[in-house]
């Protein structure tokens, strides 16, 4: 994975005006386009779209600097006019290449990119590989954007929107595994770009054939592997820093892959306050 991540970054500084084909490169490794992408979101912290952005509008300076004809250089990036290639511009320098040109600056730089695996084995993961049959994800959903540290305060509002009879009749709809009241996102961007929106489901699972209460929203699950993992310590910090680790330490020396599908949280055990929690992180998997 490691060097596939490598080889993902050398097609973005060859290819400076089309957009790198990520399936044909996931297809031609034996992976997928949608793991590929988490994992270079997760690694990078940033989306691969983020990051050929920045890195085409670090490299497209020099040639503003040289003063080549806007429109060449707009066309040489990918832009088919000089306004939009002055809005990826400003969006990465925070001033346009007009300006760049009389001024000399600022700019702000953005290296290339290279993944390296360092072998340290510092986070400890209780990890277990859970086979499912198809179920149902049913509750209260809503849409908020994606937050990667600390709590997130939309979920944090819709779950205090629900009334504490709501939670007791949740939990007694809960029928299988991943038991309990549960967190689940859905339709996440395979690029995982902070603010970009996903299907917040504050629920439980239920068998396939359970009868859905009119009034709670649903999502369909199928059936497939899960790696299950265990956290315990500070909320949400340590689930956290086990959903950074999948990336950073798993999933590169495991032979399993993501798998599109939504990821869920059980909260076993918690402090009162919730300061504190034992949680199982569910992530929907394959063979690599």
């Amino acid at each position: 994975m490691i060097a596939l991540l490598n080889r993902l970054v050398d097609l973005v500084e060859r290819d400076t005006a089309d957009p790198v084909d990520v399936a044909a490169l996931a297809i031609s490794a034996g992976t997928t386009e949608y793991h590929l992408r988490r994992m270079f979101s997760s690694l990078a912290g940033m989306p691969l779209s983020e990051y050929t952005r920045r890195r085409r509008m670090a490299v497209a300076a020099a040639d503003v600097l040289d003063g080549d004809d806007m429109l060449t250089i707009a066309v040489r990036y990918g832009y088919g006019s000089t306004e939009a290639f002055g809005r990826a511009f400003r969006s990465v320098h925070g001033v346009g290449p007009g300006d760049v040109r009389r001024h000399g600056g600022p700019l702000r730089s953005q290296p290339q990119l290279r993944f390296r695996l360092t072998v340290e084995g510092r986070t400890t993961m209780d990890t277990r590989i859970a086979d499912r049959p198809p179920f149902r994800l049913i509750g209260h959903a809503t849409r908020v954007p994606l937050i990667h540290e600390g709590v997130n305060p939309h979920i944090r509002e819709h779950i205090a929107s629900l009334p504490p009879a709501e939670h007791i009749r949740l939990k007694q709809l809960s029928g299988i595994e991943p038991a309990g009241l549960l967190q689940v996102t859905a339709d996440v961007d395979p690029d995982a770009a902070e603010g970009s929106m996903l299907t917040y489901l504050h629920g439980v699972a239920v068998p396939i054939a359970s009868p859905v209460p009119e009034d709670l929203d649903e999502i369909e699950v199928s059936a497939g592997a899960w790696a299950v993992f265990r956290t315990d310590g500070p909320h949400p910090a340590a689930l956290q820093a086990t959903w950074a680790a999948t990336a950073t330490e798993w999933f590169p020396s495991n032979p399993w892959r993501l798998r599109p599908g939504p990821s869920i949280v059980a909260v076993l055990e918690r402090a009162d306050d919730f300061s504190t929690a034992v949680c199982e992180l569910w992530l929907p998997v394959e063979r690599a």
